[in-house]
């Protein structure tokens, strides 16, 4: 941490598998130096294999000297052991969120996994057939996580952690057919409506890294493919700068290009 400002590092779909020991060694040493705090969002193991997850705990613990908060993803709730999944890695001192917020280094995060369901006037809406309706429920429940863990920071900056996607810009260069089932705008409603300085997500492996919402809002998508296909000779790790609580100079958010990796 500078004088006034925390550095914020971000990177999402790590997909942790059984042999995956030591994988991300390079990134998490980086990140522990060159971050002062950092975000995870979602997708951390392959299948959502408590094993997978004991793997990635051991890592965490072995390599990364900063603060981790985190958010779960699609692939961590795939056989049904997300509970295990949360308790591992709140075991290894990650702050997993899912409707929740903690404060780091005068920093506000609040969490939640998210959900599908498409953008705009492209939004499934809750009409017909039952499973219909308890998709979009799924989707309203999420947004409504998101929007009372942001009720809770008081902190004068708030980052709101997701895996799917708030907004569409982040997810074009996918498949145009997906797009629908790689986030949804009920995610944007409550981010534009509570104070919210920044937006992480992932999932959209081959999506855009930088987008915005309809009040102007910085979302930024972090998923692993992309920043390594963006930027393949850099630490594939997004770094933001906020200014420390009562710090006037700079601009909130202020993003730096991916630093070198070292070696």
């Amino acid at each position: 941490m500078t004088s006034e400002r925390v550095r914020v590092g971000a990177v999402a779909d790590l997909h942790y598998t059984r042999d995956a020991k030591g994988s991300l060694q390079p990134l998490f040493e980086y990140a522990s130096y060159a971050t002062d705090v950092l975000l995870l969002a979602g997708d951390l193991t392959d299948f959502g294999l408590p094993e997978e997850a004991q793997v990635l705990a051991r890592d965490v613990t072995a390599f990364v000297r900063v603060p981790v908060v985190a958010v779960l993803g699609n692939h961590d709730y795939e056989t049904g052991h997300e509970a295990e999944v949360t308790a591992i890695l709140r075991g290894a001192g990650v702050h997993v969120l899912d409707g929740d917020a903690c404060e780091v280094k005068g920093i506000g995060f609040a969490g939640a996994k998210g959900f599908a369901g498409g953008f705009g006037r492209a939004t499934l809406e809750p009409w017909g057939e039952a499973t219909v309706k308890q998709f979009v429920r799924e989707a309203v429940d999420e947004a409504l996580k998101l929007e009372r863990a942001l009720a809770r920071l008081r902190t004068s900056t708030r980052i709101a952690l997701l895996h799917y996607a708030p907004v569409r810009g982040t997810v074009e260069g996918e498949p145009p057919e997906i797009l629908a089932f790689l986030g949804c705008s009920r995610l944007e409603e409550p981010i534009n409506r509570l104070p919210v300085t920044a937006v992480i997500h992932g999932h959209a492996h081959r999506g855009s890294s930088e987008g915005r919402t309809a009040a102007g809002i910085p979302v930024h998508n972090v998923s692993l493919p992309l920043l390594r296909r963006l930027h393949p000779d850099a630490a594939p790790l997004r770094v933001l700068e906020f200014p420390l609580p009562g710090a006037s100079n700079g601009e909130v958010g202020a993003s730096h290009p991916l630093a070198q990796a070292a070696g």
